[in-house]
């Protein structure tokens, strides 16, 4: 390629380039939540030019059931402006909205979506919100998918309530790349509830056994992470026993626990508390206890083996910290990720009595 070449295949990018949409949405998306059945629900697009001087075409929405007001004059670099959309909810069930916006700033349509769910009555949530989370109500701030199984896609809810004089916008941030969040509906009035539905992709898992990691919970996006706004998130995945053969469940390791629930009693004047559990192999083949992890910090735990021939025992020691279990989100537990295809997942309990 010469430099001619080379010349002109820039200017047509540059070109290309000086085509692309140049309109920026506050919110491509905007979910409705509950919308009451034949109650028009309207949203609020909140666009700015990012180019040339504008001038919208027209738009065009995906049915007769919605309309659309939108500026029609020139908008100039740099102004905001806004597209309403009403969608009439004469249609129970979950509807989703396009709008396309054709304009002299690119040869394709720029897109919007309104979505939500019709209902025959609005019912909020009725359960506890016990926790402030970013400065606005949730009912937990401890999420924990239990269980899960690789291919599993299981999903945990966090009912948000704005008790703030302001409409806000919340938002999940620093999700890790085996969870997706959504938060219904997009804008929260004062005194209303929403949800956040976060959802775990188990293939995304890398080991079995417990996964713990934070997300934070804003009241509109591009808030700084702060940990009053933190959200516990904790996965275990299980190991996969569904090939084995009649012969090798026949002749699998098989744990038993001298307790489960380990009763530590009152700390009283010490700073710690110390409980030892007895692990024993009644099966017929070597148990592998192939994970051994706590939920929550302010705990240690020490085993003398971890690989047990048949017949033979293990000592556990697990202890625990008075001030450490006092701010702790999560209740005391050690988990154990075995080989046993019974009992793959052993969880023991830990109670405690904190003194005034």
């Amino acid at each position: 390629m010469n430099n001619k070449t080379i010349i002109l295949s820039l200017l047509a990018m540059a070109s290309a380039d000086a085509m692309a949409q140049r309109i920026q949405a506050k919110n491509e998306i905007i979910d409705c939540g509950n919308v009451v059945y034949e109650y028009p629900v309207t949203v609020k697009f909140e666009l700015t030019n990012k180019g040339n001087d504008l001038n919208i075409d027209q738009v065009r929405v995906s049915c007769g059931c919605t309309t659309v007001d939108y500026p029609r004059q020139t908008i100039s670099r740099g102004d905001a402006f806004t597209v309403t959309a009403t969608y009439d909810a004469r249609q129970l069930g979950h509807f989703e909205k396009e709008v396309a916006i054709f304009s002299n700033s690119s040869k394709t349509p720029f897109y919007l979506k309104m979505r939500g769910v019709v209902v025959e009555e609005a019912n909020d949530f009725k359960g506890n919100f016990q926790h402030t989370v970013g400065g606005l109500l949730v009912d937990k701030n401890d999420v924990e998918f239990d269980d899960v199984n690789r291919g599993d896609y299981p999903v945990q809810l966090i009912h948000i309530k704005n008790n703030t004089g302001e409409t806000v916008s919340p938002v999940i941030m620093h999700l890790p790349s085996y969870i997706t969040a959504t938060v219904s509906p997009t804008h929260l009035a004062p005194g209303k509830t929403g949800v956040a539905s976060l959802k775990l992709d188990s293939r995304k898992l890398h080991d079995f056994g417990l996964t713990q990691t934070s997300v934070f919970l804003g009241k509109k996006p591009g808030e700084k992470v702060s940990m009053d706004k933190e959200i516990s998130i904790s996965a275990v995945l299980l190991p996969d026993f569904d090939n084995m053969s009649e012969t090798q469940l026949a002749n699998a390791p098989e744990i038993r626990l001298s307790e489960t629930e380990l009763d530590l009693g009152s700390f009283g004047d010490k700073p710690t508390k110390t409980g030892t559990i007895i692990i024993e192999n009644t099966g017929k083949s070597t148990l592998d206890i192939r994970s051994l992890q706590m939920f929550t910090s302010g705990m240690s735990v020490k085993l003398n083996k971890s690989k047990l021939k048949a017949g033979e025992q293990a000592k556990m020691k697990i202890t625990v910290n008075k001030k450490q279990l006092r701010s702790a989100r999560s209740k005391p537990r050690v988990l154990m990720i075995t080989n046993d295809p019974k009992q793959p997942k052993v969880v023991i309990k830990v109670k405690t009595k904190q003194d005034k």
